[in-house]
């Protein structure tokens, strides 16, 4: 349970290493958050729409933030943004894609679907940790 001043993000990482690193940076870096890791975006919208195991509100609170891989199984971190963006009583949550895809044609698709930030992740530990404190200072 969260109270009101925690803040939730919903990570989708299909990367067991890179969340992780999430984890470890948000330690590190913010106060209260209360970080839900999801594996592939099916279960992000899964976690989103409360759908299965995330039917309960006390296990799938509203995310203050969302941060997407953009490769993953089952559905990308695009479809996810996409979908988001287009309802109505989610498309006002930010969404941050993290991702390892240097290419113009992802950032642009994702420009296209309405993210609020995309982000490369670092191979140095490091600066990931770092960009992960900056990206929660942004937009927490």
């Amino acid at each position: 349970m969260t109270n009101e001043k925690t803040r939730v993000i919903l990570h989708a990482e299909d990367e067991p290493a890179h969340a992780a690193i999430v984890r470890i940076a948000l330690q590190r870096n913010v106060g209260d958050v209360h970080l839900r890791q999801v594996g592939d975006g099916k279960a992000a919208l899964d976690y989103l729409y409360r759908r299965g195991s995330y039917e309960d509100p006390a296990i799938s609170p509203r995310p203050d933030l969302i941060i997407l891989d953009l490769r993953m199984p089952h559905v990308s971190g695009l479809e996810v943004l996409a979908i988001v963006k287009k309802d109505p009583e989610l498309q006002k949550i930010p969404i941050v894609v993290l991702t390892t895809s240097d290419v113009e044609e992802d950032r642009l698709e994702a420009r296209t679907c309405g993210v609020d930030g995309y982000l490369i992740k670092p191979v140095d530990f490091d600066k990931f940790v770092h960009m992960i404190g900056e990206l929660c200072v942004t937009w927490l």
